[in-house]
């Protein structure tokens, strides 16, 4: 195993003290709604999001921001960030985008003095770790995978062993859809989401919260 794989591994571990652990993305909201009751349910939500939400055009955008110069790089986290409907997932975008950022700073790599959202942040980890694009937009999709059954097991609630198993079997899904992203024309691509920007929108009305996001 080369140390570029073991630098992707990093880049993913949830050890990665950026706080992606606080955040949900409206599946508290889902869950409380009743439309995600079961490990059927969740791997559903997860595949169409992979397939057509906004996380896809992030992660097919990866490869563009780690070749960016710093006012393309500005222009386009911004553009990006503008994506997401409720105020919580742009606040946790910044704030994840700015802790990997400053821990990237404090590891000694020289970043650019820029604010930055969690994908361009996510994408100068790539570029500093000198990372294959290819490599960078699977760790994106696994990543947020990851969190997202991390958050699941909490709330729906799933097992830590069905977990595992969606986690598994996504695995082919995560890789083909790298695969697909990293070649794709980013200007192309549009968010089918619908359904996950009302549910992240909702969760700021809940009376009750796990979750920041």
């Amino acid at each position: 195993m080369g140390i570029e794989r073991l630098r992707l591994f990093q880049l993913v571990s949830p050890a990665l003290p950026v706080g992606a652990f606080s955040y949900a993305e409206g599946l508290e909201a889902l869950v409380q709604a009743g439309r995600l009751g079961d490990g059927a349910a969740v791997a559903r939500w997860l595949d169409a999001e992979l397939h057509r939400g906004v996380l896809a055009i992030e992660a097919a955008w990866l490869p563009v921001l780690m070749e960016a110069p710093p006012q393309e790089l500005r222009d386009r986290d911004r553009w990006l960030l503008a994506l997401r409907e409720a105020p919580e997932l742009r606040a946790q975008q910044r704030q994840m985008g700015g802790s990997l950022l400053r821990l990237l700073a404090d590891l000694g790599f020289d970043m650019p003095r820029l604010d930055l959202a969690w994908p361009a942040a996510f994408a100068l980890a790539g570029r500093a770790l000198e990372l294959p694009a290819r490599d960078v937009v699977e760790a994106y999709l696994y990543g947020w995978v990851a969190n997202q059954l991390s958050a699941a097991v909490r709330l729906v609630p799933l097992g830590s062993t069905e977990s595992q198993r969606l986690q598994l079997a996504l695995a082919p899904l995560i890789a083909a859809r790298a695969e697909e992203l990293a070649a794709a024309d980013p200007r192309q691509l549009w968010n089918g989401g619908v359904g996950a920007g009302i549910a992240q929108l909702r969760h700021a009305e809940l009376y009750s919260r796990l979750f920041r996001s």
